[in-house]
Parts: structure tokens; C-alpha cells; sequence
């Protein structure tokens, strides 16, 4: 069976190589409770999803005409071997979401892959349906293809990661508060 690889500019062969150094970088400083754990650093592929990336940069800035942060936002959701899920700026239960066009924008580029940990995904609740909410994948994720929004990835802070997956559960539930307690451009 042949297969085609891209190379990327360091040689590495993928079938998945979204980044470009024309994409911009974005931070999210995360805590447990009232204690920092860390930054971490994400390139958005604004490359390939333009509008989904406009999106997470202007709410992680802040630069935005509605107001909308991440500052605050917990990460609702932490499920151990799956992902964190966060970004609800409106009830910062997980139950509300709005974004820099209004409460929700349509799907853009369903084409790129969940195929490795570190990924960041649009959180829907259906088709068309993408607002503030994203995951963090702590996994190869592939069942979600087609149907969220793969926009950008995590290029620093591991650790950061690992201690969030460390706080999750099976069910989801943390033991204490994740929470964004800055964000913006790296």
C-alpha cells in the first residue's frame, strides 16, 4: 500500500502537518484552585480554519467589540485518557457559549484531523452550532473527525496538560477548580 507523506520543513514525515510559522500563538494560563500550574502555548491554524482561529485569538486577547474572555473560565469537564473541556465565557458551568459572530458560527474545515494529544477542538452541540467552547484532546480522538472543528495545537506546556488530565476523572469531574486565570497572545 503507498502511502503520501508531507514533509515539513524539519523533515519530519505526517499525514497531519497543519502548522506554518505564519500562524499566530496564543496562551492560557491555567490554575487548580488558587494555585498556577502553568502556560501553556497554542498555535492556531488559522491556515486552514481562518474563522475558527480569529474566534479563540480575539476571546484569549480579550479584543473583542462583545467583551468575551477566557479569563475565569473553568475547565468544566476533565476526562482522564479523553480530554479537558472549557470555555464557557457565559454561565462558566459548560452550559452557555457565544462567540466574536454573535452566539454560534458554522463549521469550517471539517477535513483536519484528531489524531494526536495536544489538540485544540471546537465544542458544538451539533452541526453549525461552534461558540467559545473548545477541548483540549488528550489522546488520539479520531471518532470526532467530521464532526468538531480541529483548530490549533499545543506547541508548549505539556506538563500543564499533564497535571489537568492528572485532576480528571473518568466521569469528568474534577477534585478541585481548573480554571483559565489569563490568557492571551504568545
Amino acid at each position: 500500500m503507498n502511502t503520501f507523506f508531507r514533509y515539513s520543513k524539519r523533515g519530519f514525515a505526517s499525514l497531519y502537518n497543519y502548522s506554518s510559522s505564519q500562524n499566530p500563538r496564543v496562551f492560557l494560563e491555567v490554575s487548580k484552585g488558587e494555585s498556577s500550574l502553568g502556560r501553556m502555548v497554542f498555535e492556531l491554524y488559522k491556515n486552514h480554519v481562518p474563522k475558527t482561529a480569529a474566534n479563540f485569538k480575539a476571546i484569549a486577547t480579550g479584543e473583542n467589540e462583545n467583551g468575551l474572555s477566557y479569563v475565569g473560565a473553568p475547565f468544566h469537564r476533565v476526562t482522564k485518557g479523553f480530554m479537558a473541556e472549557g470555555g464557557d465565557v457565559v454561565n462558566h458551568d459548560g452550559t452557555g457559549s457565544s462567540s466574536i459572530y454573535g452566539e454560534r458560527f458554522e463549521d469550517e474545515n471539517l477535513s483536519l484531523r484528531h489524531h494526536k494529544r495536544g489538540l485544540l477542538t471546537m465544542l458544538n452541540s451539533g452541526e453549525n452550532s461552534n461558540g467559545s467552547q473548545f477541548s483540549i484532546t488528550f489522546n488520539k480522538t479520531n471518532w470526532l473527525d467530521g464532526y468538531n472543528v480541529v483548530f490549533g495545537e499545543l506547541v508548549e506546556g505539556e506538563d500543564v496538560l499533564s497535571q489537568i488530565e492528572d485532576v480528571g476523572s473518568r466521569s469528568g469531574e474534577t477534585e478541585e477548580k481548573i480554571h483559565i486565570s489569563a490568557s492571551g497572545s504568545a
